[in-house]
């Protein structure tokens, strides 16, 4: 028979590395007033571009689902009308929904624009093919006579 050793004793009351990431304690949760999710927004909207969302979300320290979320608290209007301090919690599914609407006309407005500018691009391109097509069978006709 064999008897077993009992483990060491290792005193886990001593300071923490300084290289670690909670070297210094838990830090307290962030929250965020209604004009810095506007201004975070904006500034990841305007990095993005530019091609640099994914650095001023690093920069700052954010994830794209707290961007995600205000995106949809925006859209829906709860963010416009609040008084600073005042909390803004999880959207209604009404919210949810407006939110989703808002996006999907914003998406189909750009579409359209797109869809209009390019038809008349296609116009512009007839016409000119038409009056070259005219001109050419009139040079036609003279050549032969």
């Amino acid at each position: 028979m064999t008897t077993a050793t009992a483990p060491a004793i290792t005193d886990h009351n001593e300071p923490m590395d300084p290289a670690h990431p909670r070297a210094d304690g838990p830090r307290r949760r962030r929250s965020f007033t209604t004009a810095d999710k506007i201004a975070h927004l904006t500034a990841y909207e305007h990095a993005c571009e530019h091609g640099g969302g994914g650095a001023y979300l690093r920069r700052e320290g954010l994830y794209s689902s707290l961007i995600s979320e205000w995106r949809k608290q925006r859209d829906a209007g709860v963010l416009q009308g609040k008084k600073p301090g005042e909390k803004v919690g999880k959207l209604t599914s009404e919210q949810a929904e407006i939110a989703r609407l808002t996006r999907e006309l914003a998406r189909a407005n750009k579409r359209l624009t797109t869809t209009e500018a390019a038809l008349d691009i296609m116009g512009k391109a007839h016409a000119l093919l038409e009056s070259l097509s005219e001109g050419a069978d009139s040079g036609e006709t003279n050549n032969k006579r």
